[in-house]
C-alpha cells in the first residue's frame, strides 16, 4: 500500500471513529460500528436463504402469525427500530433459537414445545433482538474483514474483494456468540420483554427448564443451546439480579399463559 493511501486510510479510520458509532443496547449504550445497515441487511438475506435452503420453515400461517406478533411487540420497545425485524418457525426438534443479522430471528419448533406461556416465547425472542440491537454478528465481522475492506463497505464502494469477503465472514457468523455477548443479551433480553408488558419471570421460568434438562441428558436437542451459551446457573442469578434492578413495583405484567396453550396445541 502507497503512504499516502495509507494516511488517507488513517484519516478515513478517525473519522468513522467519531461519527459511526451506533445504538446498541439500552440507556443509550453505544459503539463503534463501521458497517452500515443496507450492507448488514444484504449479509443477513444471504444467510437467510442458506438457512431456509436446509430448514423448512413451518407453513402453519396461525403459528407463524403468533410468533411473529410477540416477536414484533418486543422489537417495537427496543433501541433500534431502523431495520424490519422477522420472526420465523423452523420445524426441528432442537431446543434453540438464532439471530441472522439485519434483523431476520428464526426459533425452533423443539423450543416452542418446551414452553409453557407467552412471556417465556417473549424472553427467547427479546434475547435474540438483544443480539440485533447489540449488533454482535456484524462486530465479529469487522474482526475478522479487515480495514481496507470495512472501508470499502463503509464509503459505499462495491468490489469483487468486498463480497468475497463478506462471504466469508457469513461463515464466521454461525459460530456462535461469545459468553459476554449471551450475557449481554439476556440483560437486553430481560429489559426488552419487561418493557413490552412480559413478566421477566418468563425468562427464569424457562432457564429452569434447561436446567433440569441439562441435570438428566445424555445426547438431546438441546446440545447445540448448551455449547454456545453459558452454564444455566449463571445465566439465571445474572437474569434475576437484573430483575431486580428493574423496579417492576406496581407495573403490571403478563405470562400469558392461556394464549400460548392454544397456541401450543397446533405443533405437531
Amino acid at each position: 500500500m502507497k503512504k499516502n493511501s495509507f494516511i488517507f486510510m488513517v484519516f478515513v479510520a478517525l473519522g468513522l471513529l467519531l461519527f459511526n458509532c451506533a445504538t446498541t443496547g439500552p440507556g443509550g449504550k453505544r459503539s463503534l460500528i463501521l458497517i452500515g445497515t443496507q450492507d448488514e441487511v444484504a449479509i443477513g438475506q444471504s444467510l437467510v436463504k442458506e438457512v431456509e435452503s436446509q430448514n423448512k420453515v413451518s407453513e402453519d400461517t396461525i403459528l407463524g402469525n403468533y410468533v411473529n406478533r410477540v416477536g414484533q411487540k418486543v422489537a417495537s420497545v427496543s433501541d433500534r427500530r431502523d431495520i424490519a425485524y422477522h420472526f420465523k418457525v423452523l420445524e426441528s426438534p432442537e431446543i434453540n433459537a438464532f439471530a441472522c443479522p439485519g434483523g431476520f430471528i428464526y426459533i425452533y419448533s423443539g423450543l416452542l414445545k418446551t414452553m409453557d406461556n407467552e412471556a417465556q416465547l417473549a424472553g427467547v425472542l427479546a434475547h435474540e433482538v438483544g443480539h440485533v440491537v447489540a449488533r454482535h454478528s456484524v462486530k465479529r465481522l469487522q474482526q475478522v474483514l479487515g480495514l481496507q475492506v470495512l472501508l470499502s463497505l463503509t464509503l459505499g464502494e462495491s468490489s469483487e474483494l468486498t463480497q468475497k469477503a463478506v462471504s466469508t465472514g457469513i461463515g464466521v457468523i454461525l459460530q456462535g456468540y461469545s459468553r459476554q455477548n449471551e450475557f449481554e443479551a439476556d440483560y437486553d433480553g430481560a429489559y426488552y420483554m419487561t418493557t413490552a408488558g412480559y413478566d421477566p419471570e418468563g425468562m427464569i421460568q424457562l432457564f429452569g427448564k434447561f436446567k433440569e434438562m441439562e441435570k438428566n441428558r445424555k445426547s438431546t436437542p438441546l446440545d447445540q443451546l448448551l455449547a454456545s451459551h453459558p452454564p444455566t446457573p449463571e445465566r439465571i442469578a445474572k437474569v434475576e439480579e437484573h430483575i431486580k434492578s428493574f423496579n417492576l413495583e406496581g407495573k403490571k405484567l403478563t405470562l400469558g399463559q392461556e394464549s400460548y396453550q392454544k397456541m401450543k396445541s397446533r405443533l405437531k
